[in-house]
């Protein structure tokens, strides 16, 4: 059985070794003005509004926001921050983080973006991952249409194969140049068809090693036993599950909607049933062969899956788990993780400036929404400044 390593999310040494002294006080003023509600949205607005009215802002943002939470505005910009990290053993996956404007020309170059990161990643070995929206590849309203049991139009038809065909692009490049993809997880209205387009690329790239991992949201009730029960086909017609557990992103659209339309809220009652279904789906992944990335800033699910894989004699470097965090947030978990020997991967997302604005006020809504996100970075980044002042 393997050693437990020694593994304390409180070293506020190695999560911070890769920031000089400037680069903490910078992610200081970033995460004091996050942790303000207030000064938070407000600035975020008069970035947006600076950028409609085409204002001189991108160097500021590129200096705070931007520059903390991004890679940069190009493949080649990211791969210089994916370089920095890979010093420290933590790997990264490029994340266009731009949204296109849904027609099938931006449809197109979105595929040969995401293409090209692959590319580029496959050239290294820290970047072992891609990863894409599907609703990049291809327009959301037919994927609604088609879960509702909707007739198509032939001209929808047609749109529909396109979408299936860059899908299934991306995931033969995975297949093809030796890397690992990612399918993100959307809106409950149309997850459904983004689950068999996943699930019809595991059963042909899945084979002899795992591929294409599908995302989970567990704030959906429903999601353990789709997990499940997605485990259990693969296990039928004899390909490698991959599954992403998230604990979930578009929770407040989904009550608004199944509100509004008058069907059962997907969501789980309370953080806690969140919580409970989160942490079930790593214990299940783990003892049943499902293969598993463990995306999460909670310090306690990273924990409890390094104390599964010990328990269940899987080596840090086992290719079955990888653990993952967001580029400039919970370098705590990310570092110490890395440091101890395990797999880790950031999202590195990237592109222009203007462009990657609405991520950045995701970022900043869920950095003051969730459970104190931001306080507890800025915490640690004010304990990490006082220790150096001390020497300690």
């Amino acid at each position: 059985m393997p050693v437990k390593p020694n593994i304390s999310f409180e070293n506020l040494e190695v999560a911070f070794a890769s920031k000089s002294d400037a680069e903490l006080r910078k992610m200081y003023l970033i995460f004091a003005t996050l942790n303000n509600n207030l000064i938070s949205d407000l600035g975020i607005g008069l970035a947006n509004l600076a950028f409609k009215l085409k204002l001189p802002v991108k160097g500021i943002m590129k200096k705070t926001m931007f520059g903390h939470f991004c890679g940069g505005e190009t493949i080649a910009e990211s791969i210089q921050a994916c370089k920095h990290l890979a010093t420290y053993g933590v790997h990264s996956i490029l994340d266009l983080s731009v949204e296109g404007k849904g027609d099938e020309e931006s449809f197109d170059q979105t595929c040969e973006e995401i293409y090209q990161t692959m590319v580029e990643s496959a050239k290294t070995d820290y970047m072992p991952f891609g990863v894409f929206k599907t609703t990049g590849l291809g327009d959301f309203h037919i994927m609604e249409k088609i879960q509702a049991g909707e007739k198509l139009t032939s001209e929808e038809e047609q749109a529909f194969a396109k979408m299936k065909g860059r899908v299934d692009k991306l995931c033969k490049a995975a297949h093809d140049l030796g890397l690992k993809i990612l399918v993100d997880a959307e809106e409950s209205w149309f997850q459904n068809v983004i689950d068999d387009l996943a699930y019809e690329a595991m059963e042909k790239y899945n084979r002899e090693r795992c591929v294409v991992y599908n995302t989970y949201q567990m704030y959906r009730h429903d999601s353990l036993e789709r997990l499940k029960k997605a485990h259990q086909v693969a296990l039928d017609k004899g390909y490698l599950l991959g599954a992403k557990p998230v604990r979930g992103a578009y929770m407040e659209k989904e009550r608004e909607r199944a509100q509004e339309l008058g069907y059962t809220d997907p969501i789980q009652p309370n953080k806690a049933a969140t919580d409970r279904d989160y942490d079930a789906a790593i214990k299940y992944c783990v003892e049943n062969g499902v293969y598993l990335v463990c995306a999460t800033h909670n310090e306690k699910s990273s924990l409890q899956l390094t104390e599964l894989m010990n328990l269940h004699a899987l080596e840090p470097k086992s290719d079955r788990v990888f653990f993952s965090q967001l580029y400039g947030m919970s370098d705590v978990i990310s570092f110490n993780l890395a440091k101890a020997g395990y797999h880790v991967v950031k999202y590195v997302p990237y592109g222009p400036v203007e462009k990657v604005m609405p991520y950045l006020t995701r970022r900043a809504a869920e950095n003051t929404s969730i459970a104190g996100q931001s306080s507890r970075e800025f915490e640690q980044i004010k304990r990490e400044m006082r220790r150096r002042k001390s020497g300690k």
